[in-house]
């Protein structure tokens, strides 16, 4: 009997994050596996990225408990001891943006890069941009939160208004430039908006745009998960806040 496909058009039921007592998986067993925690932004992109390209049966999810690591993740699996970590072909790969551009490279799947030179210019620019973004961003909250974190926010508006064929940073395609940004997006939309009473898309049309499609799409919508905004606030404001 063949094994039937998952159906990629709901959501997966997401299998227990493992823990301190848990037992590892069969390790380099030839099974592609993405080790991952479900609230993680830099998780959140690759496990978009696996979506996006319909990898959700040949690339299976262990969650991995970050408040309550098991030992043998670090001794056998990824001695950084972080996530994302992918097992692939018998090594192991980290880091979520090489891990975005090592999926595209190397599984089946809609290109998430255009042939366009001008485009995969602003790709890396962007790729460049977001240990910044995400470092203006995070140290404004300790700050003039609403002031300082405009700059960034018009960096994006301003990339996202350089294809006009579109609504994504590349234009009319969704790409990993889209996926490298949102999980950090949409966290800091929800911080700012509850907390500072800041609106990020106010006199950004482009990015209010930007955020409206990806919501749209399906393999972003399903690495969302109930109480993200209340496990937002609770930890950005004990981090950073001191709350």
């Amino acid at each position: 009997m063949a094994a039937t496909a998952l159906d990629k058009s709901v959501p997966e039921i997401l299998p227990p994050a493992l823990d301190a007592s848990s037992e590892p998986p069969p390790l380099f067993d030839g099974v592609t596996r993405l080790y991952t925690y479900y609230g993680c932004p830099f998780a959140q992109r690759v496990w978009i990225t696996r979506n996006f390209k319909g990898l959700q049966d040949k690339i299976k999810l262990v969650g991995i408990d970050l408040s309550n690591r098991p030992a043998w993740y670090a001794e056998k699996v990824y001695p950084p001891n972080k996530v994302p970590a992918l097992e692939h072909n018998g090594k192991i790969i980290g880091e979520s943006l090489d891990l975005i551009k090592y999926l595209d490279s190397n599984f089946e799947g809609p290109s998430l890069l255009p042939d366009d030179p001008a485009k995969k210019q602003l790709a890396e620019e962007l790729f460049a941009y977001t240990d910044t973004f995400t470092g203006t961003v995070f140290s404004a909250f300790k700050g003039d939160a609403v002031k300082e974190v405009a700059p960034a926010f018009d960096h994006l508006e301003a990339a996202l208004s350089k294809f006009d064929d579109g609504p994504f940073f590349l234009g009319d395609r969704f790409s990993q430039v889209d996926i490298a940004y949102i999980p950090f997006v949409e966290r800091f939309q929800i911080f700012l908006s509850e907390v500072f009473k800041y609106d990020i898309t106010e006199g950004r049309q482009k990015l209010a745009a930007w955020i409206e499609e990806l919501n749209k799409l399906e393999a972003y919508k399903q690495t969302k998960l109930e109480g993200t905004k209340a496990q937002v606030v609770e930890v950005y404001s004990k981090r950073f806040l001191g709350k």
